[in-house]
């Protein structure tokens, strides 16, 4: 992978990008599987579900983040394995992958103006960015209803990278 300049792009930088995202993703999904196991079962026969948040990215990748891509890629790829790893302990894994939203992270280097501008009007519909009470809702539902498990959930306005 070479950079605007023609330059390779470090490996311990790719694998840096791959651990904060990907590993340590796997890393808690483990130890709350693990915890979750332990708990008694519920009338539905449910212990638990653990919700990952993967990207847009991981589906067609983004332009200059090959790493990132990667990354979350990795989470959508791993969600329906745990899932079907996990189905005999009752605990279900999904996995949402969020488009463009107005993050507290991001309000650090923009505006929420200079974000809408930038990445709202790039999403079909509707033309914003998304809300994080629209990601808790999602959230939400997928812990509500005990049928959604093994997939990752696209919150993106229709977007394609």
């Amino acid at each position: 992978m070479l950079d605007p300049d023609g330059v390779r792009h470090p490996l311990a930088k790719f694998a840096h990008v791959i651990n904060v995202y990907l590993n340590s993703a796997f890393a808690v999904t483990s130890q709350a599987a693990e915890e979750m196991a332990k708990n008694e079962p519920l009338a539905s026969n449910q212990r638990g579900v653990i919700i990952n948040i993967a990207s847009i990215a991981g589906f067609e990748g983004q332009p200059g983040q090959a790493a990132y891509s990667a990354a979350k890629g990795g989470i959508i790829g791993m969600t329906l394995t745990i899932a079907r790893d996990l189905a005999e302990r009752g605990i279900r894994v999904m996995a949402i992958a969020p488009g463009p939203f107005f993050t507290v992270s991001l309000s650090e280097v923009m505006t929420a103006e200079q974000a809408q501008d930038r990445w709202g009007s790039t999403v079909p519909n509707p033309k914003r960015l998304g809300d994080p009470d629209e990601y808790a809702i999602l959230a939400a539902q997928i812990v509500e209803n005990d049928f959604l498990n093994g997939t990752t959930i696209r919150l993106d306005g229709a977007l394609r990278l």
